[in-house]
């Protein structure tokens, strides 16, 4: 399998510099960095854009793609804002030399009639066409719909710089659908994924490690290989998709970030 490996900077709870230093240490080939605040911003001055990216070739590391995630599309009356805000980190990808930016957009309804599907696909497509200008893939993250939910939006957009970054967990946890068919529906589009595993709780309820968490929570992440991902027979759909591109390690939770990701890395080169 023809995959890169990358490790999003944030999940390791460091300074960027750190981060950057530890996932090469780890043997990542790459990094996704969010873009929305902290150290990388869309006001980040040019000359320490420059900086930066001089500072990651030096790890040996290569920019998989920036995260712009800063809200859903869903709402005229900020949307204005977000997709002013969004095209500036389009502009900070093109100077930090990645052409993917990834994002949430909302929940996307499955009847196109609705109000609400209206304005994410028109959202949507002026951040698409935007993106087309600076050859940038605006990527959406999936998990809050069903993959043929996405998929239908996106043919519905006829726009080549709207694209999808798969997160596996995110389809398994929150709307239980299978990876493997979410890759078949998304094939086409997907330029960027992430790697993170999990469970929906209730498809768990009588599990002891997990039964006192019904109707606490619907979904918990997990370490890679831990949760009902199956990610052999899904990375396979992936190298059958076409995709060569980067499994992006993303651990939001758990108590030693570090060591997870280390683990994470070593489960993914067994597996590629």
């Amino acid at each position: 399998m023809s995959f890169k490996i990358g490790v999003i900077t944030e999940s390791f709870r460091l300074p960027l510099k750190e981060a950057l230093q530890k996932a090469a240490s780890l043997g990542a080939d790459g990094v996704q960095i969010y873009a929305r605040n902290g150290e990388l911003t869309p006001d980040l001055a040019q000359e320490e854009r420059k900086s930066l990216v001089r500072y990651i070739k030096d790890t040996g590391l290569v920019l998989s793609a920036l995260c712009g995630d800063i809200g859903a599309f869903d709402d005229p009356e900020t949307n204005t804002d977000r997709i002013r805000r969004s095209k500036m980190i389009v502009d900070l990808a093109v100077d930090m030399g990645t052409s993917i930016v990834t994002t949430h957009i909302g929940t996307v309804p499955e009847n196109r009639q609705e109000d609400k599907y209206k304005i994410i696909h028109d959202a949507c497509y002026d951040l698409g066409r935007y993106a087309d200008l600076k050859g940038v893939k605006f990527a959406i993250e999936t998990g809050p719909e069903k993959s043929h939910i996405l998929r239908s939006l996106i043919d519905d957009l006829d726009c080549t710089g709207i694209a999808v970054n798969f997160d596996p967990a995110n389809l398994t946890m929150c709307v239980d659908d299978d990876a493997r068919l979410a890759v078949k529906n998304l094939a086409p589009y997907i330029v960027h994924t992430h790697a993170k595993d999990g469970i929906m709780i209730g498809k768990h309820k009588n599990d002891p490690r997990y039964s006192d968490l019904v109707g606490k929570k619907k979904w918990l992440e997990l370490p890679l290989g831990e949760g009902d991902v199956i990610f052999p027979t899904y990375l396979a759909a992936l190298e059958k998709a076409g995709y060569k591109g980067f499994l992006t390690i993303e651990r939001e939770v758990g108590d030693d970030p570090v060591k997870d990701i280390e683990n994470a890395v070593k489960f993914l080169r067994r597996l590629i």
